[in-house]
């Protein structure tokens, strides 16, 4: 088996039909190619969540409007954030970032804000907070739901005047800042919990971008794999030619509760344990709660292609058609259907 590099840098084995291999095999994967979203901050997939996402970002990057990014954890808010500062006028300038849920609780509005010499026992020199280090630049505030209800308020008040005050100072100082937050909180049922304000709610819910998770972007999922591949064979110095396309499937069939995070670490470990050119990915246990899928890979490869055909109502060819969004010629999906034992559903006759 000969191996080369295609457009993109995409591996390719040559010789062999995309989608059979030799004695009708699934073959080892190509790297996907075509149009792939990427910035410099790297977000990469082609599916069509993530472009709604990078066209909202991009939309809003170039504005003052403050954005708040709703999804689960381990989706990739922080690298969103960084992709609309990096498209902001702002973007020469480093982005401040703070995590809302690691700071203290009684250290929290020096952090912030900053605070001067003395105002506290221990505070023995003024400190610039995080608002004023973010000045003419944006400040990225991470998991903004676990801020206590008195540091709400205060935010609040930064985000009606950009100005902050310091603790233990009485003059207000101006910031001109970005602000875009994150959560993986349901902030509407934080807010019927009295959890958190409304009124800072409705300041910072300007520009929502919801982020997708994992499962949602199942066609992603073999580009960020060989990104990933391709991360850790710098580190490790393993270089990987391919990786079953079977066991692709198997890893899209996964539902990802960790998302775009999990799926870095199970790569990791597969190349940290790799051996050869050819990279197989163990695919997690079932998370609780979780329907347990065959893990045999033709099993799972024809579950694949199931849902697939049953998303476009079993057309195989035209643009979107199955065999296009598998990626595969039209023919080719046939014969796998074929061999698989796959076959659309008579319609019920009318009676």
């Amino acid at each position: 088996m000969l191996h080369g590099r295609g457009a993109f840098g995409a591996r390719m084995l040559i010789g062999e039909t995309p989608g059979t291999g030799p004695n009708g095999k699934p073959p080892a994967s190509l790297r996907e190619t075509g149009h792939t979203h990427c910035s410099r901050s790297s977000i990469i997939g082609r599916g069509r969540a993530i472009t709604r996402v990078l066209a909202e970002a991009e939309h809003v990057a170039q504005t003052r409007a403050t954005v708040l990014l709703l999804g689960e954890t381990g989706t990739g808010k922080e690298l969103l954030a960084r992709v609309i500062h990096e498209q902001s006028c702002r973007g020469e300038r480093p982005i401040v970032k703070v995590n809302c849920a690691a700071l203290p609780a009684t250290l929290v509005e020096s952090e912030l804000f900053g605070r001067e010499r003395g105002a506290f026992t221990g505070a023995v020199a003024r400190q610039i907070g995080r608002f004023e280090l973010a000045d003419r630049s944006t400040i990225f505030l991470d998991e903004i739901g676990e801020l206590s209800p008195d540091i709400q308020v205060k935010l609040l008040r930064v985000l009606e005047s950009r100005q902050i005050e310091r603790l233990g100072s009485p003059n207000n100082v101006n910031v001109d800042v970005r602000i875009i937050a994150a959560t993986h909180r349901e902030l509407e049922q934080r807010i019927a919990e009295d959890k958190f304000r409304e009124d800072l709610f409705y300041r910072l819910n300007v520009f929502p971008i919801r982020v997708p998770p994992l499962r949602d972007r199942v066609e992603d999922i073999p580009m960020l794999v060989w990104r990933f591949v391709d991360e850790f064979a710098k580190t490790l110095r393993k270089p990987i030619a391919a990786i079953p396309r079977a066991n692709l499937m198997a890893l899209q069939q996964y539902a990802w509760p960790g998302n775009v995070r999990q799926l870095r670490n199970v790569v990791e470990r597969a190349m940290i344990v790799a051996t050869g050119e050819v990279l197989t990915i163990d695919v997690p246990t079932s998370a609780p709660g979780t329907t347990t899928r065959s893990s045999r890979m033709t099993d799972v490869e024809k579950e694949h292609i199931r849902r697939v055909l049953e998303s476009t109502g079993w057309r195989i060819r035209g643009t979107q058609g199955a065999a296009d969004r598998l990626g595969l010629r039209p023919t080719t999906l046939e014969t796998r259907m074929m061999k698989l034992g796959l076959r659309r559903p008579r319609r019920p006759e009318s009676a």
